[in-house]
């Protein structure tokens, strides 16, 4: 069902120290009315701490079909891996 307003992706934080998570779409005019949109409608139970909403238009995302040439290229890169460093001894905490 289209409403004709723009769709935006609703992310919640359940708590300090937590993430945002994804947790649905609303419609609204605005980034204001969306905000109360999804407050509405996604913390009926007094859950969240922190809401973003952004335009769905606005969010770029890979797919999982190209998972592997997506990610593949960080596998040659050995330095990321802490495996490539050699721990000095009596270095107890890095």
């Amino acid at each position: 069902m289209s409403t004709g307003l723009p769709l935006w992706e609703v992310f919640i934080r359940g708590r300090r120290g937590l993430s945002h998570q994804h947790v649905g779409s609303v419609h609204a005019s605005d980034a204001e009315m969306a905000l109360r949109n999804a407050r509405d409608l996604y913390t009926r139970r007094g859950e969240g701490v922190s809401i973003w909403v952004v335009p769905a238009a606005s969010v770029c995302a890979s797919s999982p079909d190209e998972k592997e040439p997506f990610f593949d290229p960080a596998g040659d890169k050995v330095y990321r891996h802490p495996t490539f460093y050699r721990v000095p001894d009596g270095v107890k905490n890095l």
